[in-house]
């Protein structure tokens, strides 16, 4: 199994995130602030899901992390086969968010700064392949807008050493992972892969982000 099957490589990527990461900026353009019982969505993959969901579980606001998958079929939609790299699938998360207490904004700020490394190309740490691939999937123009814009922000500002390598994709289907994917990182947190390579994800976010954290 991939989940298992590293060595002290991995401690090292685990670590490897910029020391920018710090200093990462919120976006100058954000979405419009909205009432309660207006739930939101967003979509975003880096890495692993299970890193993810468990940062973003994390985050004031956030109602509900899905870990699934994104970019492929209904077909090929299944951890076997989307751990071949050749479904266009990337593993991603589905964030409900309460926008009267967090904003896509933030969401993406976390992404960026703490979830995963933005500038690796079809791997995060000890995973490799297009499924492990940095992307953002849009629901809408205005996230769409607010992405790109984010994302040239940083770029200019030369926040990580080397370019931002997230895809920009407008979300088709989000299609749910298997049970046993879900809450995996709560479920097990002494599993090896998770103490090396997210427990420190959510650590960062705890240390990064105190006023988002819970």
């Amino acid at each position: 199994m991939r989940k298992i099957l590293f060595c002290c490589l991995v401690l090292l990527s685990a670590c490897s995130k910029t020391s920018a990461a710090a200093t990462i900026p919120a976006p100058t353009l954000d979405e419009q602030h909205a009432g309660p019982n207006s739930d939101r969505f967003a979509v975003f993959a880096g890495g692993c899901f299970w890193g993810i969901e468990a940062v973003f579980e994390h985050v004031k606001g956030v109602k509900k992390v899905t870990s699934g998958y994104s970019g492929g079929t209904s077909a090929t939609a299944h951890y076997d086969i989307v751990s071949t790299g050749k479904t266009g699938h990337a593993e991603s998360v589905q964030v409900v968010y309460d926008p009267s207490q967090t904003s896509y904004g933030q969401l993406l700020q976390v992404f960026f700064a703490v979830a995963h490394d933005p500038t690796q190309l079809n791997r995060q740490g000890p995973d490799q392949g297009p499924q492990y691939r940095s992307a953002i999937f849009f629901a809408s123009t205005e996230q769409q807008r607010i992405v790109r814009s984010y994302i040239d922000q940083l770029n200019k500002a030369k926040i990580f050493r080397k370019p931002i390598a997230t895809e920009i994709a407008q979300l088709d289907v989000f299609y749910p992972a298997e049970p046993y994917h879900q809450d995996y990182a709560a479920h097990h947190p002494t599993d090896l892969y998770i103490v090396i390579n997210d427990a420190p994800k959510v650590e960062r976010l705890r240390q990064q982000f105190p006023q988002l954290y819970r």
